[in-house]
């Protein structure tokens, strides 16, 4: 997974990265939400799924300390992070304001 990881993020796409636990409550929540966002953007963005419990080392390196947390990359780089349940449309003015 960090092979596939590193590679997605490095896109010049944007790469929306759901940093989630099979545990959390938000983050049941949230999967819909992520999965309509990436539906949307089904050609204009990467995205990822990265189980906490599992991805311990990208959680680390990524200072990941609560889920649900999404994270948008752009040539490897995180342009912008949100933890905690959040609106579509926010999601979708962070999404346009990195394009």
């Amino acid at each position: 997974m960090r092979k596939l990881f590193k590679k997605t993020i490095a896109s010049e796409n944007l790469t929306l990265v759901y940093f989630f636990a099979s545990w959390c409550v938000p983050c049941k929540l949230m999967r819909p939400t992520v999965e309509k966002i990436v539906e949307e953007g089904a050609t204009a963005i990467n995205s990822l799924e990265i189980d906490v419990e599992l991805e311990k080392a990208i959680v680390k390196k990524y200072k990941i300390k609560g889920v649900p947390t999404l994270v948008l990359f752009k040539n490897g780089l995180p342009m912008w992070r949100h933890t905690g349940v959040m609106p579509i449309e926010d999601i979708r003015l962070a999404i346009n304001e990195h394009r």
